[in-house]
């Protein structure tokens, strides 16, 4: 039997799984993130068990990443704030124990590509996957192919305007005012004191929260009209927030583009917290499909 092999890297985890041609998850492992020897170890391990059926491994992970296939740190993890990662050769590592194509995007462009092929935007040739979680990131797939250019995109660190009543400085090393720094649930917590899954019923969370990322779907929606954007991550299981985006977005857009109905337009997503490890075993049946 043929499988594919799936790799979702994060930050606090790692998800491992074997799939068919289809998509669908056959068995599936999760380790805690540590040192990368050990991680790693338990990681290869885990797809040992099925070398001989092995057709190829698509890696979702943490960044930023090196996607360039002309450079010379092509699948690294480059400057990630997890310093024992810094500058690892995740890559090179799974080359050395495998000899199969490998795919390799970050952990939100799998998202999306899981959620167009089998999840919230099944059906589409378009979409952009956001998660809102401890930070924000954010991935694209256009005309059934991940959105990849020079590098790859962060979508949780572009502007947005301040709210005129939001004193917060901001949570982001790098930037004063940018969406993550405003908006991610780190930034809820430093704000609010709490985790945002304790403020569910403070009206003034979710309004704040919707200001900004209303703000951010208008410039997604300018700069690359997807046909749905999907909203995930632990702070968007807060699901009263997406009437506030919608409505937010209404008033923010003034009838100036077209846009699909909003309840189809801005959704959360189809697979749930399953919409990254079933990306990568899509993007591992793309790249093997891609080299024969």
């Amino acid at each position: 039997m043929m499988v594919y092999g799936a790799i979702e890297a994060g930050g606090t985890k790692f998800v491992v799984a074997v799939g068919d041609e289809k998509g669908n998850i056959i068995k599936r492992e999760t380790y805690k993130t540590t040192e990368p020897a050990e991680t790693m170890q338990q990681v290869i391990q885990f797809f040992k068990q099925y070398e001989s059926d092995l057709k190829a491994i698509g890696i979702g992970s943490f960044g930023p990443i090196d996607i360039r296939k002309d450079s010379k740190t092509y699948g690294y993890i480059t400057h990630t704030p997890k310093l024992a990662w810094r500058n690892y050769n995740i890559v090179g590592a799974l080359k050395n124990e495998f000899n199969v194509p490998m795919g390799f995007t970050t952990d939100v462009n799998a998202a999306a590509l899981g959620e167009v092929k089998l999840g919230a935007a099944k059906g589409l040739e378009s979409c952009i996957y956001v998660t809102i979680g401890t930070g924000i990131g954010g991935g694209a797939v256009v005309r059934g192919e991940i959105l990849e250019g020079f590098s790859h995109p962060e979508m949780g660190h572009i502007m947005v305007k301040r709210h005129k009543h939001d004193r917060f400085t901001g949570n982001c090393p790098s930037h004063d005012d940018c969406l993550e720094g405003l908006a991610a649930g780190g930034a809820i917590e430093k704000r609010f004191g709490k985790k945002s899954a304790l403020l569910a019923d403070n009206e003034e969370v979710w309004n704040l929260e919707a200001h900004y990322l209303a703000q951010a779907v208008m410039n997604y929606t300018l700069t690359l009209s997807p046909e749905r954007i999907v909203l995930g991550g632990g702070v968007m299981k807060q699901r009263q927030l997406f009437p506030l985006i919608r409505q937010k977005l209404k008033g923010l857009m003034n009838q100036y583009v077209k846009l699909p109905p909003l309840d189809e337009y801005i959704v959360p997503p189809m697979l749930e917290d399953d919409a990254g490890i079933t990306g990568c075993v899509i993007l591992a049946v793309q790249t093997y499909e891609k080299e024969q």
